[in-house]
């Protein structure tokens, strides 16, 4: 029998859900990766023309690879990374993805040719595949079942942080000099593995357990890399050029023979069973139409700011910020807005935040500027959208079991990444190649913005079905709350070799608790 073990003893599978004794550490450890690796998903961007100027000769072409390099390795890398961390180890693997990501942003510091920073940020995305996926795998056993909602609030409020304070963080280091954007990563990196060594504790599958379907991890790695290429390179070769069409058809027969091998083999990558949650199908379709329309909103905010106003990379850095701190107010909060609201209508209401921020630029924001009254309350409304929508929407994964939280995590981020990469593709498209884009232009990418908010709400109401709060006192997090312990699923089978996919950033109930307890292993590090 499997059991938990904390502080060097064995727990049995019957005993109370304690949690273990150091989880405010291993929060603030696990915490700190996790927003280091999610914030150079989104810090690039505004430093891009500053980047271009250190090397002369380089085109805009070019320059887009310092993006498309780490989204592309990213994406694809996020399911196999955390699979095979669930079997050999999760601590295992974040600590080695803590490295890499330190030393690679070492390298994009000091990269003497744009080649060599494309070549340290594909690297860098090596070690932010390994990171993210298992910080959550690693926080959700941490803790006790009682506490779980507080947890996923803190997570997706970290998420919802990183992604919405990378421009205006970027814009500010840009003003002294854009290689900080990536050295202060290093200190960070260091701190957290050192730290990491001390109070993370191992999780990992029991002795026996089988690894993935090496078939269908091929087929998924090669789909989703021929994915997000054509997307990111189809606005710079033309959507009917040969070679878009050729990675983009490619990629549709990759998807669908990866679905086929799903359904057909019992221990593929994804299996067959996660699409039995409506709630957790539903919530990846809502991720997915959510980001686009956010990555729209991130990206079509600078270049406004920049090109349309003339602010400079600190200014717009500066212009933006509100909403990154509208976003923190809102998420971390986002267990006990669950456990009164339910999952449904925080989701709802931070969909239709977005719609309405876009809505508002379109009615005000205009060629002269007037920060307060055209851009402010837009980008407070976006705010709110990040830091309501993210924790409900990664929260439904939990009516799958929890003995795959990280490899759940890893598909939930990796429908994030292919939505982002496809939003920055629209903003293209739409704004064209010309260098100065009239406002019109602008009202036209938030248009978009608001018809894929629009969509991922009518995604998230598709599986409204019996979502309410929970008053059941065994519910409670740990200042009383209700917690987000709705509905817990009950789970036929303790070894379960099908539902492999589980986002730690929701908890399940008791009998999802009782499924980990018997089906894994953390093993203190102490």
């Amino acid at each position: 029998m499997a059991g938990t073990a904390t502080s060097g003893r064995q727990v049995p599978a019957d005993a109370p859900d304690q949690g273990h004794p150091k989880r405010w550490l291993i929060m603030t450890v696990l915490a700190a990766v996790a927003f280091m690796a999610q914030l150079d998903l989104f810090i690039v961007n505004v430093a891009l023309p500053t980047i271009g100027a250190s090397y002369h000769g380089s085109s805009l072409t070019g320059l887009s690879w310092v993006l498309n390099a780490y989204a592309i390795v990213f994406a694809a890398l996020l399911v196999p990374a955390g699979r095979l961390a669930d079997h050999f180890g999760r601590r295992r693997f974040l600590l080695a993805g803590v490295a890499v990501f330190t030393l690679a942003s070492a390298a994009c510091a000091v990269a003497p040719t744009l080649g060599v920073l494309v070549a340290a940020r594909a690297v860098q995305a090596v070690g932010a595949a390994l990171v993210v996926p298992t910080s959550l795998g690693l926080l959700y056993p941490a803790f006790p079942r009682r506490q779980h909602a507080m947890v996923v609030g803190v997570w997706a409020g970290v998420a919802a942080t990183a992604a919405t304070a990378g421009p205006p963080v970027g814009g500010l280091l840009v003003g002294i000099d854009w290689r900080w954007i990536f050295l202060i990563n290093v200190p960070i990196g260091v701190a957290t593995l050192i730290a990491g060594l001390r109070v993370l504790p191992e999780v990992r599958a029991v002795a026996g357990s089988r690894l993935p379907d090496w078939v269908s991890s091929v087929l998924l790695l090669a789909a989703v890399t021929l994915l997000v290429l054509g997307t990111v390179q189809g606005p710079a070769w033309g959507w009917g050029n040969g070679r878009t069409i050729a990675l983009l058809s490619v990629a549709a027969v990759a998807i669908a023979a990866t679905v086929a091998r799903t359904l057909r083999h019992p221990h593929a990558l994804i299996e067959r069973d996660l699409f039995t949650s409506r709630a957790f199908t539903g919530a990846s379709a809502a991720l997915f139409l959510y980001f686009v329309g956010f990555a729209i909103f991130l990206l079509s905010v600078v270049l406004f700011l920049q090109g349309e106003w003339h602010y400079s990379a600190v200014k717009a850095g500066l212009g933006i910020a509100p909403g990154p701190a509208t976003s923190a107010v809102f998420a971390i909060n986002a267990g006990r807005i669950r456990a009164r609201f339910g999952r449904v209508l925080p989701a709802v209401a931070g969909t239709l935040c977005m719609v309405l921020s876009a809505g508002y630029w379109m009615l005000f924001a205009g060629a002269a500027p007037d920060y307060p009254v055209a851009f402010l309350p837009g980008a407070i409304l976006g705010g709110m959208s990040a830091g309501l929508t993210q924790a409900p929407l990664f929260a439904a994964a939990g009516t799958l079991p929890p003995d795959r939280a990280t490899t759940g995590s890893a598909v939930l981020t990796m429908a994030r990444q292919v939505g982002s990469a496809i939003g920055v593709a629209a903003v293209v498209v739409i704004l064209g190649s010309a260098a100065v884009h009239p406002v019109s232009a602008f009202h036209h990418v938030w248009a978009a913005e608001a018809l894929f908010g629009l969509a991922a709400c009518l995604a998230v109401l598709a599986t409204a079905k019996g979502d309410r709060p929970s008053a059941d006192p065994a519910n409670l997090d740990l200042h009383g709350q209700r917690s987000s312990f709705v509905n817990p699923p009950a789970h036929p089978t303790l070894h379960s070799a099908t539902a492999t996919l589980h986002s730690a950033h929701r908890a399940c109930g008791a009998s999802c608790c009782y499924h980990r307890r018997a089906n894994w292993l953390p093993i203190s590090s102490d």
